[in-house]
């Protein structure tokens, strides 16, 4: 085989190599992410106390394929161990930062968006590795320490945002985000130490300078495909909200005869970083027209039902966003209770004030609070009124 076609044939698998693992890393992160927290899953967080945080912040870093890609090109051209810990410290020092603070002070920002800056900093990093500011923009590039600290900063955004998707306790907040951040370090220094032995073992072969240019292309492609999807799935969360009908059935109940038509009003008040779910029974078929909002205050929720009798834990959520109003008339898919898990984020008393009318039936609990038109207490949230059915 000619010298040039050995160099096409490894250009080849370089590529296919990287196409794959990219494949394997977006499969890994589908997985991790494609449905919402069940109540289990919450109360296990809960109980599992600190150390659950921790290893939490350990699987989200060795899942989340946009930070490995940020961190995998730092590395990349470094060679020299004081170097690698320098760009590397920085680079925490920075996220760090942003992840404790954003998620103490209950600073948030739209996680579709600063998931988006987040997929443009991987293509920086490597146009960076490519000396593309001196080949192509001819202009000499920004301080490379810098840059890495602000981009850690912005990463940091991004993994507060998810943290406060967690059931934080307010009275171990600061022990829940350290832990949380201390998992993120153990999970970075696990994936930079393969990262590191893969890179170090290449770096020997005459191929490596082939490799570091296609593996450099490929971190900027997958970039901007992360960057356009994060932008098209904010689109599509920006045309949903704040209205959303769950099936095609007409708004009105007048159609539905399974369950007894009521109209409830209830106003819940949730103290900051409180908590509270409110869920009704409903028969496959039914409608319901439901409104939820609040003054001013955008709240992460998570609208979901659980069938009836399961026992595996299973569990559909509708939808999962975070807003300061939601609106629609909603049919569901089988019989079973359905609601909304509210998580106040902010530093202030939030009133959440539900309306409900059509053919559903209250959950025993729920009932009591009713007949007794009276204060009732549920775990970090409190019901002030309960209007009794019309």
């Amino acid at each position: 085989m000619s010298l040039a076609a050995k160099k096409n044939l490894f250009h080849f698998k370089s590529v296919l190599a990287f196409l794959i693992l990219t494949s394997l890393l977006l499969l890994i992160s589908q997985m991790a992410y494609a449905h919402g927290m069940s109540e289990a899953d919450k109360q296990a967080i809960v109980d599992g106390g600190n150390l659950h945080y921790f290893w939490i912040g350990a699987t989200h870093m060795l899942t989340g394929y946009d930070h490995l890609a940020f961190v995998f090109g730092i590395i990349f051209f470094l060679s020299h161990f004081r170097d690698i810990v320098k760009y590397v410290t920085a680079f925490t020092v920075g996220h760090s930062i942003t992840l404790i603070g954003a998620t103490f002070y209950a600073i948030q920002v739209n996680y579709f968006l600063i998931d988006a800056v987040i997929a443009l900093s991987v293509c920086y990093i490597a146009f960076s590795n490519l000396d593309g500011f001196r080949q192509y923009l001819k202009v000499n590039p920004p301080n490379m320490m810098i840059m890495i600290l602000g981009l850690g900063l912005i990463h940091g955004l991004g993994l507060s945002t998810r943290l406060q998707e967690l059931p934080l306790s307010g009275d171990s907040l600061l022990l829940n985000i350290i832990s949380f951040n201390l998992g993120i370090e153990l999970g970075q220094v696990s994936a930079l130490a393969i990262m590191l032995l893969l890179i170090a073992a290449w770096r020997k072969r005459d191929s490596f300078n082939s490799f570091s240019l296609i593996a450099n292309y490929g971190l900027i492609f997958f970039g901007l495909f992360l960057f356009l999807m994060q932008m098209h799935d904010y689109s599509h969360d920006q045309e949903k909200a704040p209205e959303m009908v769950m099936a095609s059935a007409p708004s009105s109940t007048a159609g539905s005869t399974t369950s007894a038509q009521r109209e409830d009003r209830l106003v819940i008040n949730l103290p900051p970083r409180g908590e509270i779910e409110y869920k009704f029974n409903m028969n496959e078929g039914d409608v319901v027209d439901y409104t939820w909002s609040t003054k001013d205050t955008a709240l992460f929720f998570d609208f979901h039902g659980e069938p009836k009798g399961d026992t595996t834990g299973y569990f559909k959520s509708y939808q999962k966003s975070t807003l300061s109003r939601s609106t629609g008339s909603f049919t569901p898919p089988f019989t079973g209770i359905h609601g909304w898990y509210w998580k106040n984020n902010s530093v202030e008393n939030v009133e959440i004030v539900l309306e409900l009318k059509g053919h559903y039936q209250l959950s025993e609990s729920y009932e009591k609070k009713r007949k007794a038109v009276a204060v009732s207490v549920e775990p970090e949230g409190e019901f002030m009124d309960i209007e009794p059915a019309k």
